[in-house]
């Protein structure tokens, strides 16, 4: 199945925020409830993760999920 758009673009706003606030992806995994290898996947674009998944992910990064949907929108991320 092709990777959706909106995904990768996601995906690449939590990298960038990740990267910004110095967390790995196995701290983000932990702040968030999640396994480094989902955020991993997210990150890549390989899974589409649930509003209630994406929420809990914007507060781990202390961002609103707002704010990262509308970076994802925009695709103005790190390529």
């Amino acid at each position: 199945m092709p990777l959706s758009r909106i995904s990768k673009h996601f995906g690449r706003a939590v990298r960038r925020r990740r990267t910004e606030a110095g967390l790995s992806q196995e701290a983000l995994a932990e702040r968030a409830g999640l396994h480094p290898t989902y955020v991993s996947m997210v990150e890549r674009g390989l899974r589409n993760p649930t509003l209630d998944v994406s929420a809990r992910i914007a507060k781990a990064l202390k961002a609103s999920l707002p704010a990262l949907i509308e970076e994802a929108q925009r695709g103005t991320s790190i390529e």
